[in-house]
């Protein structure tokens, strides 16, 4: 019987690696696993690269990961706003490295990575310090840059619903980033509101297969 739910955060994130390239869903708070993280907090793991829209808000979730400094890279689109203290103070004190990438790039190379897609040449960053270092082309009179595909050994998502095959269902714009990091991972874990019954998901409101999914666990607050 194939079963992929846990019965906790800590069981869920267990066996990350020091040194583990993470992706982490969520657009700002909205669709971010914040208990998958501070279970990660406690799991211990170090070293971490890990690729997210943003570098986090405050002092909770992926900023309180920042905080305990387990983090060595972040890559993200938005790193500075008038809440990213952790990340500002780590970054200035040079102990965190930014890999900057245009939010549409990072979602392509995320979705790159899932789909086999070895690069992809888009214009967006051409001319810049952001094409510094990679192959440029023009093509029909327009210049392009070569980017490459981000893999994870870890996705850490949330979903609205899901049940114990890994089926996913998202709630509105809590959906952003979780269903391409989830096929660009070895192993996706999704933190839930609510399991379902096999067959109580409509089909038809499935984003993310099972197939893509290695671990589901309930939130304690649903």
């Amino acid at each position: 019987m194939i079963n992929k739910v846990y019965d906790s955060m800590h069981s869920a994130v267990a066996g990350i690696a020091d040194g583990s390239t993470i992706l982490i869903g969520g657009f700002g708070n909205a669709g971010m696993p914040a208990e998958l993280i501070d279970a990660l907090i406690e799991q211990g793991a170090r070293e971490l690269t890990i690729v997210n829209n943003n570098a986090g808000n405050g002092e909770t979730g992926l900023a309180a990961l920042l905080k305990a400094r387990r983090v060595r890279k972040i890559i993200c689109s938005f790193p500075r706003q008038a809440d990213s203290q952790v990340f500002d103070s780590l970054y200035r004190a040079g102990e965190i490295e930014l890999e900057l990438t245009p939010q549409g790039n990072l979602a392509e190379r995320i979705r790159a990575a899932g789909a086999g897609i070895a690069g992809f040449f888009t214009p967006t960053g051409y001319g810049t310090l952001l094409a510094e270092g990679k192959e440029t082309r023009v093509i029909d009179g327009r210049g392009y840059v070569l980017e490459s595909p981000i893999h994870a050994d870890y996705a850490l998502i949330k979903a609205h619903r899901g049940d114990r095959w890994g089926n996913l269902v998202y709630r509105k714009a809590a959906r952003n980033f979780g269903p391409i990091m989830a096929t660009a991972a070895k192993c996706t874990i999704a933190q839930v509101a609510h399991i379902a019954e096999l067959g109580e998901l409509d089909p038809e409101t499935v984003v993310t297969p099972g197939i893509f999914v290695q671990r589901v666990v309930k939130e304690a607050q649903a």
